[in-house]
Parts: structure tokens; C-alpha cells; sequence
């Protein structure tokens, strides 16, 4: 797991360097259409329209988003990558909609299919939670009952998705043997934690923090290699003696044969964008997360590293659909 716990840091040097040479193009030049593959109210919605209010502010160009949830963001990713290359629809997604859709079978396109720009942020405020009443309070608790009893623990994922390769690394080094159900999206999540149907699940913490506050939920860990301030006393799992690191870059993509200099605009954008503290300010408040971006180049070899390492995790995840 030493891959996942350096990989997001390593470009770190180079990504200062970026946007040294401006690209030469009129871009934006009429709004631009943000499509993501997830629900209002989630992380990734949150994320892109924060993006979207400083991209306003930074080029003046307005952006429309637009949520095409279902399908593990399938629906949304085939959007863009049959959209005309023009410039004026991108995607905004994550590791879980260009990657994991295609390492699980749920897409038979990726990262090859799409011009990739960038990576805005990387989530480092997520978090592996229980429902109070299921009585789960530690990562040793819920390894014991899955030992006692398979079927005794329940993990809330979206099959096929982001979330689910989370449930298969965490089982692979905790040896906890849970059941997986498809609970869908973040705030069905929620809502079957809060229900009973589900007792484990990993999500935002800026989603379910006035739940865990309250009592109702019960945070297991973060899986940084490094504690995120922002999230309080949250332990690492590698603190508790788990090697379970896994951040999940967020991703800028158009589609396919889209003018360089547009993809390395958007790029320079989104460093700009990086250096507002107010948009820094936002993030932190929203979800706990903190400005953390990759330019162009570096974004491509993150991300296609990525994927070689999840592609270990293919047969797991398609045997799982």
C-alpha cells in the first residue's frame, strides 16, 4: 500500500512549476457546460461548484453545472466523451468515474478516452463511519464481528464505484469480511446508516460531521497517511495499525480532440484558482479538505498510475457486480 500513501505527494515539486508558459487561446469564450456524475450536496457536487464561482471570478466566463447522478457516473462520463470537443462542456469527476467505472466493467472507455486537463483538488476529508446503533466503535470491534459472524456487518457502497474498490482495500487490510450492498450515492448512504440497513461506509466527513457530533454516527478512521487537521482528532487508520491509505484525486476532463491549448488553459485556471485563499477558505469550511492540485502532465501520470495499481482489484470488483 507504501503507493497509494506517496503517489499524491510526489508531483508536489513539479506542480510548482506548472504555468510558467501560458497557453494562447481566447478560451473561455462563452459559458462553459460542468457535468459531474453525482448527485446535489455531495462532495464532488461541492467541489465543482466552488470551482465553478472563483472560475467566474478568475475569467469572467460563467459555468453551468449540471448533475447526471446514476450508473456509477457512467451516464454523466458518456456525456462528455460524446460531447462536441469544442470547449464548452467538461466533466468534473474523480478517480471513481474515470477509473474505477472502467477497472470494475461498468464502462468499457477511461482516462485514454478523454483529454485530461487536471486535478483541482484531492479529497482528504473522507472518512470510514458507523451507525451508533450498530454498536461498531473501533476498527478492532468490526474486524472481530465480521470473524465471529460473515454476515454480521453490512458496508454501504455503490457497486461498481469509487466507494466499493474503498471497501474491498480496507477489507484486504483489516481481514474484515463485510457484506457489500449498493446503497447508491452519498445521501442514500446517509440515510440507510441513520436507517439501520447498512452499519459501515465511507464518506465526506463534511457530509455526516453534525451526525457524528451528535452521536448518531461513529467515525472509524481517515485513510491519509497523514492526519488532516481539519477533520479534528481523527485518528489515520495506519495510527491504529491498518495500511490503508487511499486519497481520491478529484479530475478536470474534456472531451476527446479538444484544442490542446483549451486543456492547458483550464489547467493554468485551475492553478490560479488554487492560489485564492478565500477559495482555500471554502474548501476547509465546506469539507474539512484542503487545496491540494496537480497540473496537466503530472495529473496524466498520477492518474494513469492509479489505474495500474487499482487494476489489481478488476476480477474482485467485477465479481462483486
Amino acid at each position: 500500500m507504501s503507493a497509494f500513501r506517496t503517489l499524491l505527494f510526489s508531483a508536489a515539486t513539479i506542480t510548482a512549476m506548472a504555468g510558467a508558459a501560458f497557453a494562447q487561446t481566447d478560451w473561455p469564450d462563452q459559458t462553459v457546460n460542468v457535468i459531474i456524475g453525482a448527485s446535489p450536496g455531495g462532495d464532488t457536487d461541492f467541489n465543482a461548484r466552488t470551482f465553478a464561482r472563483y472560475f467566474e471570478q478568475v475569467t469572467g466566463t460563467s459555468m453551468v453545472i449540471t448533475n447526471m447522478p446514476g450508473g456509477g457516473a457512467t451516464i454523466a462520463t458518456t456525456a462528455v466523451r460524446d460531447a462536441a470537443p469544442d470547449g464548452s462542456t467538461i466533466l468534473f469527476g474523480h478517480t471513481g468515474h474515470l477509473i474505477v467505472t472502467e477497472v470494475s466493467g461498468l464502462a468499457d472507455y477511461g482516462i485514454d478516452d478523454f483529454e485530461i486537463c487536471c486535478i483541482p483538488a484531492v479529497d482528504q476529508g473522507a472518512v470510514f463511519v458507523t451507525s451508533a446503533q450498530s454498536g461498531i466503535t473501533s476498527v478492532e470491534d468490526l474486524v472481530k464481528r465480521t470473524k465471529d459472524d460473515p454476515d454480521a456487518v453490512i458496508y454501504g457502497t455503490e457497486i461498481g464505484g469509487y466507494s466499493h474498490l474503498q471497501g474491498l482495500l480496507f477489507m484486504n487490510e483489516t481481514g474484515a469480511d463485510m457484506r457489500l450492498v449498493d446503497t447508491g450515492s452519498a445521501a442514500e448512504k446517509i440515510a440507510s446508516l441513520l436507517g439501520g440497513r447498512v452499519h459501515v461506509a465511507g464518506i465526506a466527513y463534511g457530509a455526516v460531521q453534525d451526525y457524528h457530533e451528535s452521536g448518531q454516527m461513529v467515525v472509524l478512521g481517515q485513510p491519509n497517511a497523514e492526519r488532516n487537521p481539519l477533520l479534528g482528532d481523527i485518528p489515520t487508520f495506519a495510527e491504529q495499525g491498518v495500511d490503508f491509505v487511499m486519497n481520491n484525486p478529484y479530475i478536470i476532463a474534456f472531451p476527446k480532440g479538444t484544442d490542446e491549448a483549451i486543456v492547458e488553459r483550464m489547467a493554468e485556471i485551475s492553478a490560479e484558482i488554487s492560489d485564492i485563499p478565500e477559495y482555500a477558505a471554502d474548501l476547509e469550511q465546506g469539507f474539512r479538505q484542503p487545496v491540494l492540485s496537480y497540473g496537466h502532465e503530472e495529473s496524466i501520470e498520477l492518474l494513469s498510475t492509479l489505474r495500474d495499481n487499482y487494476m489489481q482489484y478488476r476480477d474482485a470488483l467485477q465479481s462483486s457486480r
